[in-house]
Order: structure tokens, then sequence, then C-alpha cells
């Protein structure tokens, strides 16, 4: 293992599969021990089993972030057991797409629940020691990285409450970033373009037919590594340094 981040810990939201556990792994790799924090709980305790065969630590909580005294005690875990937070990356995240006209309300609800306020939650309950760690050893710098989307930058027909959520998540980055930065807790928000994950699987059949399954069978997507890859450039920057967005797109789509 490289040593990048050794003596830091990281929290990851959404690390059950794709994105999440790709990134969990990767900060893992680089020397940070991990939270690992998702509703499936046995993907979680595989995770945490293939990171500590090769010489990590990771940590399995079981939270839905939706819940904020759930993402207050899983940010609250990470401290008993590791006694800092460094990193944080909110990525857990719901893509349900189609027509305004005669949408389900509760997909929408749904939506904003893990897409904002899941993420308001558990940045709200890792700020202070994120700050905190800011001001020590090993690095006294300390990062929040937001996983948003190319739908938080462009606005497309049959997305319009998942780009209101996105487009939420890009501003809310952008606000705290010139809020607490200059203190050292970088905050930046990586805008993936389409990646091979279970993001779409939770689309009815006809919305997956007509609005995903085409796409995917016709561009080279990205994986979920290539966006670990963005997390650990972001959080491994030198302290002077802050990228405070990036954006990774597939090649045949950008």
């Amino acid at each position: 293992m490289t040593s990048k981040l050794a003596g830091t810990a990281a929290l990851v939201t959404g690390a059950s599969s794709g994105i999440g556990a790709a990134t969990a792994r990767r900060l893992a790799e680089e020397g940070a021990s991990v939270a690992l924090v998702a509703r499936r709980r046995d993907r979680l305790e595989a995770l945490a089993a293939e990171i500590d065969q090769v010489g990590g630590n990771a940590l399995v909580v079981e939270a839905d972030v939706t819940d904020r005294s759930q993402a207050e005690a899983a940010v609250q875990q990470t401290i008993e057991r590791f006694g800092r937070l460094d990193i944080l990356v909110n990525n857990a995240g719901l893509m349900l797409l189609g027509p305004v006209v005669g949408a389900d309300a509760e997909e929408w609800d749904r939506m904003i629940a893990i897409n904002v306020q899941g993420l308001l939650y558990t940045t709200r309950a890792a700020l202070p020691h994120l700050l905190k760690a800011a001001e020590a050893n090993p690095r006294r710098v300390a990062d929040i990285v937001n996983v948003s989307s190319i739908a938080g930058r462009i606005a497309w027909n049959g997305y319009g409450v998942y780009n209101l959520t996105k487009f939420g998540v890009n501003g809310f980055t952008e606000s705290l970033r010139q809020e607490v930065t200059q203190r050292h807790v970088r905050v930046g928000v990586l805008e993936p373009g389409g990646v091979e994950t279970e993001l779409g699987s939770h689309n009815k059949p006809e919305v997956r037919k007509e609005m995903i399954d085409p796409f995917y069978e016709q561009t080279e997507v990205l994986v979920p590594e290539d966006i670990a890859d963005g997390v650990a450039y972001m959080v491994t920057r030198p302290r002077h340094t802050a990228i405070g967005e990036l954006w990774i797109m597939p090649t045949a789509q950008a």
C-alpha cells in the first residue's frame, strides 16, 4: 500500500457498490482508514473484508443517510473508531428519470432525500471534525468531495428532478467551498458522465429501454475506478492546492 493518506480517516457514503465501493478501495490503497456507509450491510462487510485482507482498515456502518439521526450516528461511529475524520465523500445517489407531466411524486421525494438531504445531513455532522483535522497532523488539510453529475451542468428532457438535485449539489458545494476552504477544508464537486454502475437499474423497465439502455449500448462508458481515480486525485493534492470542480466524461460522450 502507498501512504499518501497514511494517518487519515475517510467516510464514503453509498459505499456498497459502484463508485462508492471503488472510491473506498482506492482511499484505503492510499493509506486512509475508511468508514463504509450504506444500507446494504452484506455488501459492506464483503468490501471491508476485501480491504482488510490487503492491509487496510475498514469500518462497516449500516445507515440510511436520508435519516438525519442515522447520518449523524455514522459520523460519530467513524470518530469513535478512528479518532478523527479527514475526508468525506458524499457519493450516495439515486437517478429516476421520466417526464414531469404525470410523474410519480414519491420518486421525486426519494431523489431529493438521497441526493440532497442525505448529503446535507452528512456534511453538517462531519464539518466540525473536518475543521479540527485541518488544523492537525499529518496533513493539516481536510477534504469534502461531493459526487454530482454532468446532469448538474446540463439539463435534459426527462431528467428534470434529477437535474434539480444535481444542480443543487453543485450550488451548495460552491457556497461551502467559499465558506471553509481558507480554513483548509477543501470542498470540491466531481461530475461524472456515463459510468457503468447500478444507477440506472432503479428506473422502470420502459424508462430504461427508452432513456438509458441505448446510451450504454452505444457508448464506451466509464468504470467506477475512473471516478475513484478522480476522488483520489482531489484529496491527495498538496495542502496549498484545492480542486473545486472535476468533470470526468467518457471520451465518446464529451
